[in-house]
């Protein structure tokens, strides 16, 4: 009897340590280690990319490390923030295994995403739409039709266009693209006819490009896509650090600065303006921020 209550006792003891360690929280793990480790992209202009140093910076990377002044606050002490690239496929994997402990790109804050990871307050808003050679004349999805198109792995533009494909029997060959700078360069090179894509990040493509002229954006818009950082799931006291931290920024006008920094102002390696004012969606989600998933929240 004893030693089945000493069994007991013990696998009692295991359980609530297994618990224990579980309930260790992301801001428990980030004060023990000293470290923060923010996933980047290297090719979301002008949210995520490098420089000609090979540093990543952008309109992302600028809120990232003002999260991550109030994560020290919160901590106590000064961190080491470690730098770790992701793709469109990886970045959700990546935030919900550990290995990255906040997600600085542009990425679509949507329900099916939020099955595996919660986002922060949305900081942009844009849209699913083409973009192609004005040689082309591609006026809309219709004119695609039996054509070649490109869109980017892992992402919602490449999932809306499969299912927009066989909803409308378009008869597109959709090819996925590692990345965005892949996928402009198959419709440069004349491997695909159109690359959809959210449109802010077609604009920075295009005003990069090396003839900016001979590219043309679609006008439709398809779908909805509000940007936020990727925080870990059921994380309640690290979202509420990082989401305060972004409300903060966006109340005290330092997310308007930045915005006018990236969007309305020559930026670097080849000081490209890329001349896009502030959209009424995104002035209503900075006036009353929101960390909802659902696009009618948005319209």
């Amino acid at each position: 009897m004893k030693k089945t209550l000493l069994i007991a006792a013990l696998a009692a003891a295991t359980s609530l340590a297994s618990v224990a360690a579980h309930a260790d929280g992301r801001l428990d793990q980030i004060k023990s280690s000293g470290t923060i480790s923010l996933g980047y992209r290297d090719a979301s202009l002008p949210f995520s990319y490098l420089d000609d140093a090979q540093k990543p910076i952008g309109y992302s990377m600028d809120i990232c490390y003002g999260i991550v002044k109030a994560v020290e606050k919160s901590v106590g002490k000064t961190l080491k923030v470690n730098l770790v690239p992701v793709t469109s496929s990886t970045r959700i994997p990546l935030v919900a295994n550990g290995t990255v402990d906040l997600e600085c790109g542009s990425t679509t804050n949507n329900l099916e995403r939020q099955k595996q990871v919660s986002f922060a307050p949305t900081t942009f808003v844009t849209a699913n739409r083409y973009v192609a050679k004005k040689s082309s004349n591609i006026n809309s999805l219709a004119d695609l039709k039996g054509k070649t198109v490109i869109s980017t792995a892992g992402t919602s533009n490449i999932k809306w266009t499969t299912e927009a494909n066989a909803e409308q029997k378009l008869g597109m060959n959709i090819i996925p693209a590692k990345d965005h700078a892949e996928a402009f360069l198959t419709v440069e090179s004349g491997r695909a006819t159109a690359f959809l894509m959210d449109d802010v990040l077609l604009a920075g493509l295009v005003a990069t490009s090396r003839n900016p002229s001979e590219w043309v954006i679609g006008k439709e818009a398809y779908s909805v896509e509000p940007y936020a950082m990727i925080e870990p799931k059921n994380d309640p006291a690290f979202k509420k650090v990082v989401d305060d931290a972004v409300v903060a920024m966006i109340k005290d006008g330092t997310v308007a600065k930045f915005y006018d920094k990236w969007f309305l102002k020559p930026i670097p390696p080849k000081n490209v303006n890329l001349n896009l004012p502030m959209s009424e969606p995104l002035k209503k989600v900075l006036a009353a921020p929101t960390d909802s998933g659902d696009p009618a929240s948005y319209k």
